[in-house]
């Protein structure tokens, strides 16, 4: 293998050695299986391709300063991918059986962790499709659970530092009572034309308002928002807003800092009263955020006054950091070593 440039990764994809399966057959879950293929061989008329029977996940594993390597609540993971699972009809992977394959899958492709210096870390992807065939629109009666991993740069180039967005009305991500809060993929495809919308303007991404009235702040493109106001962590509260294990994870953070956290619906005006903001989600961690603007209704709520990150998003980002990292006490037993 030649060497990685771990330090210069994009947020992308990189063949590794291998990725673990699992199949759902007959009424239950089979064996474990290694593969080091990149396809899946799937029926065409297979549930994932035509009823949307899809859903994944996304964690990461840290190589440490003290030499291990550690995963992030992937608990957490399990249990949402369940919750999807019970929202789409797919049957549920035991969280023993998804724990066991994150480690596997893992130490497999030891070589591909990065290093701890480089600040790349390696991306872990759980997959559960419906592959039993099927025309009319029901669940499929086969599953394929795959995990695969590749090392990432950065989501966000400029790594931790502030960016601006911009409010979309033209089209929604989800709606109040559909899939927004499963992690299937098509909620990504219904935020495909507003992303490219944002960055076509030059921003870095699109924002959100609640599908039912427009009035109510919703997510910041495929990551949860909150806001920082006299001490106190605001975040939505909707019914089409994907539970962010970030999110959930700053909470306590926040909690632990002395500060008030409420989850509540957040009328777009009090944007202007924030003194910090950000978007959070496993890829960037927190993506502080400039400014937003209302293009139709000619504001812009400038959050950031200097442009920089502000010191209380800066303190939660480093915090939650050392804690993947090993580096600050795992006082809420968040972290798992996969490997010594």
């Amino acid at each position: 293998m030649k060497e990685i440039d771990w330090a210069n990764l994009s947020f992308g994809y990189m063949k590794t050695d291998y990725n673990v399966r699992c199949y759902y057959r007959d009424g239950k879950w089979g064996e474990i299986e290694v593969c080091s293929e990149e396809t899946l061989n799937i029926h065409m008329a297979a549930t994932c391709l035509h009823y949307g029977q899809e859903a994944f996940e996304g964690l990461k594993a840290y190589r440490c300063p003290d030499g291990k390597v550690r995963v992030f609540r992937m608990d957490e993971n399990a249990k949402r991918l369940q919750s999807t699972c019970r929202g789409i009809l797919m049957p549920e992977l035991p969280t023993e059986r998804f724990e066991e394959m994150v480690k596997k899958v893992v130490r497999l492709n030891e070589r591909f962790i990065p290093t701890y210096e480089s600040g790349a870390t390696l991306y872990i992807r759980p997959l559960l499709i419906g592959t039993g065939a099927q025309v009319g629109v029901h669940p499929a009666n086969e599953y394929l659970f795959v995990i695969f991993v590749t090392p990432v740069g950065p989501y966000f180039k400029g790594g931790f530092a502030t960016n601006p967005y911009v409010i979309i009305r033209e089209f929604d991500r989800s709606a109040p009572l559909g899939t927004g809060i499963y992690k299937v993929g098509g909620n990504y495809a219904a935020s495909l034309k507003a992303n490219k919308m944002a960055h076509d303007l030059g921003y870095s991404c699109e924002f959100y308002l609640d599908a039912k009235e427009k009035k109510y702040i919703d997510e910041c493109g495929a990551a949860n928002f909150f806001g920082i106001k006299n001490n106190t962590y605001v975040t939505p509260k909707s019914t089409s807003i994907l539970p962010s294990i970030t999110n959930k994870s700053l909470m306590q953070l926040a909690e632990d800092m002395g500060m008030t956290v409420e989850c509540r619906q957040i009328p777009e005006e009090e944007l202007a009263t924030f003194e910090e903001a950000g978007a959070c989600g496993t890829a960037a961690v927190i993506s502080p955020i400039e400014r937003i603007d209302d293009l139709e209704n000619k504001k812009s709520y400038i959050i950031s006054k200097d442009g920089k990150p502000g010191p209380v998003c800066t303190q939660l980002y480093h915090h939650l950091r050392n804690i993947q990292y090993g580096i600050e006490p795992d006082v809420h037993g968040w972290t798992t070593v996969v490997m010594e």
